[in-house]
């Protein structure tokens, strides 16, 4: 794997938990796009809209298609901001909880199989290898 470049295997290995993430969610009716919504909306306050695109790295008008989406299959609603006349709140209605859960539960099945098969001490460097790529292209580092 010497021979690839660290882009291609960021982007190959994405894909591949990507698509295996898209398998398992299809089996309940779902996307990893889903489900990584679900996981990122507080379960108990519900999160501001405005505050959901930044938190899951996504753009607003994808965002906004998602959670139309989500809101039409009943997974969440929408509630006027009470600090904010203006935002809106996303909620997980009980039938998003449930999905919410299937989805923490893949995630920690999938995090569980991996520490078993990765030592503490290279899973330290993966992420101080993520941490120090993520820290130069948010920072302009490389392309200024």
């Amino acid at each position: 794997m010497k021979d690839k470049t660290i882009d291609y295997i960021l982007r190959t290995t994405w894909l591949t938990v990507q698509k295996m993430y898209n398998e398992e969610a299809a089996k309940i009716d779902s996307t990893m796009a889903t489900g990584f919504t679900l996981l990122s909306i507080d379960p108990e306050k519900g999160t501001p809209s405005t505050a959901l695109g930044p938190r899951m790295g996504m753009e607003a008008t994808s965002l906004s298609r998602l959670l139309k989406s989500m809101e039409t299959k009943g997974f969440i609603e929408r509630k006027p901001n009470p600090e904010d006349g203006r935002g809106v709140i996303i909620t997980l209605t009980e039938f998003g909880l449930e999905k919410r859960d299937i989805s923490k539960e893949k995630v920690l099945i999938f995090n569980e199989a991996i520490r078993k098969n990765v030592s503490e001490e290279q899973l330290n460097h993966f992420y101080e290898v993520a941490e120090v790529i993520n820290q130069m292209v948010c920072n302009k580092k490389i392309y200024k």
